[in-house]
């Protein structure tokens, strides 16, 4: 049997996040899931949240191995995953009621990250949710040093990733009509914000 792809930091977050996507998310809700990674949030939470549908998608060269492990997972409520590049629109989903993305925006280039927000804008629905999880500077600030180790790392392998500043972030947000109801501390020195879309 193929060997599943696998994240240590995914296996360590994926509970305390859960914890709070059952504040937020409810049955019957249309989630979708940006840069599903591993897909071992994706099976936790579908688990987890049984009357929820949870729809991943990554870009289109991680899709075939994301699926792997959805694929032997054998959930009703989540479905194979769509490819998704937040950089190419329209993005080929329905409107989600609610929207998931981990450890993305310091992966992906501030043009990404822009173009992400754009997305949302565009296809979550009124009302709706969006969940991100991932590490951020406050006021310029890095929240811990391992974090500006972090940022420097990104940069080293990558110079147009790197940790995002929260008030730049939040006016994306508020462009795309998202306002902010919760900004959560989590382990390992990382946030979980979670906003609202205006009706």
């Amino acid at each position: 049997m193929q060997e599943l792809p696998f994240s240590q930091a995914s296996e360590n977050n994926k509970q305390v996040i859960l914890e709070i996507l059952e504040r937020h998310l409810k049955d019957g809700d249309q989630v979708l899931e940006l840069a599903g990674g591993t897909g071992q949030h994706a099976v936790h939470f579908a688990a987890n949240l049984p009357n929820l549908h949870w729809q991943s998608s990554d870009i289109p060269s991680n899709v075939d191995n994301l699926n792997l492990r959805l694929a032997r997972a054998k959930r009703a409520n989540l479905p194979a995953a769509i490819a998704i590049d937040v950089n190419n629109s329209p993005w080929t989903s329905d409107r989600p009621t609610a929207i998931f993305s981990a450890n993305s925006l310091h992966i992906m280039s501030a043009d990404s990250v822009e173009n992400f927000f754009k997305g949302i804008g565009k296809i979550l629905q009124a009302d709706g949710t969006l969940i991100v999880y991932g590490p951020f500077k406050y006021a310029g600030e890095f929240t811990t040093p391992s974090n500006e180790g972090f940022d420097r790392w990104l940069k080293d392998r990558d110079p147009v990733s790197g940790i995002r500043d929260f008030e730049w972030v939040s006016e994306l947000a508020a462009g795309a009509n998202l306002s902010i109801i919760e900004d959560n501390s989590m382990p390992a020195n990382n946030q979980l914000l979670v906003w609202k879309k205006s009706k």
